[in-house]
């Protein structure tokens, strides 16, 4: 795959089997140093898109979908909290997927969701999975991890792919799609100069939790995706938190 927008450069990858990133850069002259914002597109009997963008990406994230689907087919949209990036254009999705719904945790469900759309929320406990086909997707609750206290993820077991969303954010606007390099010294980088984590007390402990999935594949929501020992890398994160 490839670009699907010449004009701003959005692009669409496949970084695992049936798992495609969605990315549309900022140019520096828009963001110093430039910046991402990353769509992931779940490929199955029940197509699932992670993370729906601004309301202004609407158009071009709409338009990468149907480079490999019909977008009218999407069944699930959800997102890791309640932040414009990630949840921004969820009406405008739900308006053209007459069979989607949200998939969304129990924190953001009771919070919001229901004032975002109409339509009824499919609603996981933390370890609760749905399947999609012959993938599954678990929800995992982790609140503040790096920040908002609806924040979740999801971790996709067929592929092993977790949707990390913040973590490990990257700055640039010319990532490749999916890395095998050191992420983590980029994003650590970025976070010195504006921290964006919440540093709650249980950061480690949530950070274990998501290593304990064994990931293959961590689908970020800001710069490439990344392949290798996902376990091992999200230890990494943590021992450098604690760090002065």
């Amino acid at each position: 795959m490839a670009i699907t927008n010449s004009e701003t450069g959005t692009r669409i990858d496949e970084v695992a089997e049936g798992v495609f990133r969605i990315s549309t850069p900022v140019p520096p002259a828009a963001m110093p140093g430039g910046f991402s914002f990353n769509q992931y597109l779940v490929v199955d009997d029940e197509p699932l898109l992670m993370h729906t963008g601004m309301k202004k990406l609407f158009p071009l994230v709409r338009q990468a979908i149907e480079t490999v689907m019909p977008v009218s087919k999407l069944r699930w949209i959800s997102f890791g909290h309640m932040e414009a990036d990630e949840c921004g254009a969820i009406a405008e999705l739900l308006g053209v997927a007459p069979h989607a719904r949200p998939l969304c945790g129990q924190l953001q469900a009771m919070l919001a969701v229901g004032d975002l759309t109409d339509r009824e929320p499919l609603v996981l406990a933390n370890g609760a999975q749905h399947s999609l086909g012959k993938k599954r997707v678990t929800w995992l609750d982790a609140p503040h991890v790096p920040h908002a206290w609806d924040n979740g993820f999801l971790f996709e077991s067929e592929t092993r792919t977790l949707f990390c969303g913040d973590l490990f954010t990257q700055p640039g606007h010319d990532n490749v799609p999916l890395s095998e390099g050191d992420v983590l010294g980029p994003s650590e980088a970025m976070r010195r100069q504006a921290d964006y984590w919440a540093h709650a007390p249980e950061t480690r402990t949530v950070l274990e939790r998501l290593a304990a999935t064994k990931p293959r594949t961590l689908a970020c929501m800001h710069g490439s995706a990344w392949q290798g020992e996902g376990a091992a890398l999200l230890g990494a994160l943590a021992d450098a938190l604690t760090r002065p």
